[in-house]
């Protein structure tokens, strides 16, 4: 895993030595961050299920204020927090190591860019949207990018919020959601 543009620009991160954590390949961050680049200016970001930190990570080396990277492993935040060290960014970032629930219940600040990429078929995308959307954490033209698999499906519309991008990356899934425009 690497840093792939901004201004840590091909910085490696450490990488979890098991299969436990599933971190975003390089290809798949690339392609998100090609899509979602003109979010980036001064946003405010939350990784959700941050594994490694390395959505959250790429996004400040992006142009992002401030991230909080949320997970409830604590092998996970531990690997986080060695990141965001490695890459000097500890002013901008949050470590929350809770699950998403109180996580969500914590963050006060509106997001313009909320990752979710929860381990996938365990069906928390539905439940974080339903949070996000109930809690009213994202800011109007902010965006939802999620990361699943092949066989979990999304509808078009959950809650207030519309899928607006719909990209497949071998057995992987990126969908981008915003908030609804309509009445």
């Amino acid at each position: 895993m690497r840093i792939i543009a901004g201004t840590m620009k091909g910085r490696r991160l450490f990488s979890p030595n098991d299969e436990k954590i599933r971190p975003t390949s390089d290809k798949v961050k690339e392609s998100i961050f090609n899509i979602i680049q003109d979010q980036m200016k001064d946003a405010v970001v939350i990784d959700l299920f941050c594994g490694t930190g390395n959505l959250g990570i790429e996004a400040i080396s992006r142009g992002a204020r401030k991230c909080y990277f949320v997970d409830r492993s604590r092998e996970s935040m531990a690997l986080t927090e060695k990141n965001i060290a490695h890459c000097k960014i500890e002013n901008a970032s949050v470590t929350i190591c809770s699950d998403h629930i109180k996580a969500l219940d914590r963050i006060r600040e509106k997001a313009d860019v909320i990752f979710l990429d929860p381990p996938y078929n365990t069906g928390l995308l539905a439940d974080c949207l339903a949070r996000i959307d109930e809690s009213g954490l994202l800011e109007q033209d902010g965006i939802i990018v999620i990361e699943h698999g092949i066989d979990e499906e999304l509808p078009e519309i959950l809650g207030s919020f519309t899928k607006i991008k719909h990209r497949r990356y071998g057995k992987i899934i990126i969908e981008i959601f915003s908030e609804s425009t309509e009445e």
